[in-house]
């Protein structure tokens, strides 16, 4: 009869210690859908509402990502440095005589800025060049990241909609 006590004692102490630590794991496992290298794929506009420069920015990038070229892209370590790559100061715009009468390179050059950042499952804060917090609501669904665009204070990229990532 002590035996049968003193095991269920036991079970019922494991059972316990084990539903915490589940607790902790998931914790960790929604912080850690952050990390990697996400590249911007798409800007998702309202084409009925949408202004003409959020239409052609959408537009851009949508041919350059298509032609596997970045022009933003995230990387965040689990060390909780963020390295982000702008390309949009870069692009080049020239009219050719070819079917879509635009010709958009891909840049060669990029910004880089490295910072420290902060992600809770729900909200993504990180430091800007200016040294100011600032705080996102980041959806992330499997490998699909989407910002809302104006969010990022992209100077070229400061549209309405919604800026989609990949994880790469």
């Amino acid at each position: 009869m002590r035996l049968k006590f003193i095991l269920l004692v036991t079970i019922t102490v494991f059972s316990f210690s084990c539903s915490d630590d589940k607790e902790d794991v998931g914790d960790e496992t929604e912080q850690s859908k952050i990390y990697g290298t996400w590249e911007a794929t798409e800007l998702k506009i309202n084409d009925q509402t949408a202004s003409d420069d959020a239409k052609f920015g959408s537009s851009i990038l949508s041919y350059l990502t298509n032609n596997d070229c970045t022009i933003v892209s995230f990387t965040f370590n689990a060390d909780m440095t963020l390295v982000a790559n702008n390309a949009t100061n870069y692009l080049d715009i020239g009219v050719n005589s070819s079917d879509s009468g635009l010709e958009i390179p891909c840049p060669t050059e990029m910004d880089t800025e490295t910072s420290i950042y902060t992600y809770d499952g729900v909200t993504l804060t990180y430091v800007d060049a200016e040294n100011q917090n600032v705080s996102i609501t980041p959806i992330i669904s499997g490998n699909i990241m989407t910002i809302t665009a104006a969010d990022l204070g992209y100077s070229n990229l400061d549209a309405e909609g919604e800026l989609v990532f990949e994880k790469r």
